[in-house]
């Protein structure tokens, strides 16, 4: 080859750690990720998740423990789902001012103040016997309109309790806009909404469910969720979200539906978050404790591809772990 035309090498590009850290074309900070934790009524010590090692139900004093921990690593946000001690149909716990959820939030706001983003997932099926996420009619099935009017309730519970965002994971149709008028109405305008806009009604919750003791009691959600099958519908929910007043918009699971990651990222001009389920972090701490993967590179190559994928969020188990690292 003449001269003129020299040969391109990318991989000088990559020669050293020090090379590929500097021209990284995606980058993982600990503010972009947000730790999912669970509270349960009644215990007197934290109860491992059998399903998801290292992950437990926390008491109050565990809870406010970790929460501490992960500000001090640097975590942009936690968020909290809460398991009661006494589920009825129209779960009652969740928006009880003193409620397992209502109380940690008082604390963790008292504690934290705004060092950190509190976030709280907002739906029934916690709360509820059957484990679905909405009122049931006598037919046994979930009432789209009643089902609204208990997510404004909770939403409002969650806002004086002191939240900066709440999570609604329904998939209820007019879910945001009953959400947003509620909360604005009683004077909590400055709480922002991260909807759960894309949802699929996916089989990598299996570890979720013991953890939040949230499977339905029977059938399943698929009448709410989304079809893995689709795509298109995502762009649909997700603008209808925006629409009805969403501050953000969320993809869930994360791994497996990257593709939707994208479509959203390139749709939207608001924070995109995707969150790594229990599955994900399951299937890794099960086959890293077999010796079958690299642990903590499969952790870092997962985040950085839902990173990559265009998530500005990602809600993670492994987040105040991974923090840690990235602080280093």
């Amino acid at each position: 080859m003449s001269a003129e035309f020299p040969v391109v090498r990318p991989r000088r590009l990559r020669r050293t750690s020090a090379m590929r850290r500097l021209v990284a074309e995606t980058r993982l900070s600990p503010a972009d990720l947000v730790l999912p934790m669970f509270i349960k009524e009644g215990i007197s010590e934290a109860q491992p998740v059998t399903s998801m090692p290292g992950v437990v139900q926390h008491t109050n004093e565990t809870l406010r423990k970790a929460a501490h921990e992960a500000v001090e690593a640097g975590v942009g946000g936690i968020v909290l789902f809460g398991i009661p001690a006494v589920k009825d149909g129209r779960g009652s716990g969740a928006d009880d001012p003193a409620g397992i959820v209502q109380k940690a939030l008082r604390d963790l706001s008292a504690d934290l103040g705004d060092s950190t983003v509190i976030m709280s997932d907002l739906c029934l099926d916690e709360y509820t016997d059957h484990g679905h996420c909405g009122l049931l009619t006598s037919a046994g099935e979930v009432d789209n309109d009643a089902t609204l009017e208990r997510y404004a309730s909770i939403a409002v519970a969650q806002a004086a309790a002191g939240v900066d965002v709440v999570a609604p994971s329904g998939m209820m149709d007019g879910q945001v806009r009953a959400i947003r008028t509620a909360l604005d109405q009683a004077g909590y305008g400055q709480v922002a909404i991260m909807a759960y806009s894309v949802k699929y009604a996916s089989a990598f919750y299996g570890p979720f469910r013991e953890a939040a003791e949230c499977a339905p009691q029977f059938g399943d959600r698929a009448a709410y969720q989304q079809d893995p099958a689709n795509a298109d519908e995502s762009l649909r929910e997700v603008l209808l979200d925006l629409d009805e007043g969403a501050d953000m918009v969320m993809v869930k699971p994360a791994g497996s539906y990257l593709d939707i990651v994208r479509r959203v990222r390139d749709t939207v001009d608001v924070p995109v978050a995707a969150y790594q389920v229990s599955g994900e972090y399951a299937m890794v701490e099960a086959a890293a404790a077999q010796g079958w993967v690299d642990r903590d590179r499969i952790i870092m190559e997962s985040l950085t591809s839902i990173r990559r994928a265009g998530a500005d969020i990602i809600l993670t188990y492994w987040a105040t772990e991974v923090a840690r690292r990235l602080a280093r």
